[in-house]
């Protein structure tokens, strides 16, 4: 499912319209992006929490000449799905 059809599915659920549920959808994931990038986290109950790793700095190989590269410290966004969510899968 991609967002397009997300937003459709959110308009018959609610009675909002597309447009409507496009605008909501889009202000959903803006509000996760700028909570992270400030160093919050986003946890939703019977769902789960978004939250930033922070890698090290590492050294790593290339795989096609064999020479060791330094890979820099990075931050990488994350989801861990809630209990409840990952319930519905057993």
């Amino acid at each position: 499912m991609n967002k397009g059809e997300l937003a459709v599915k959110l308009a018959e659920m609610t009675g909002l319209s597309k447009k409507d549920s496009e605008a909501s959808i889009n202000a959903f994931v803006e509000i996760i992006q700028n909570s992270l990038k400030a160093g919050e986290k986003v946890a939703i109950a019977g769902f789960g929490t978004f939250d930033v790793s922070n890698r090290k700095a590492r050294t790593g190989r290339n795989p096609q000449t064999g020479e060791e590269i330094k890979i820099a410290a990075s931050k990488n966004p994350k989801f861990k799905a809630g209990k409840s969510f990952k319930d519905m899968f057993k």
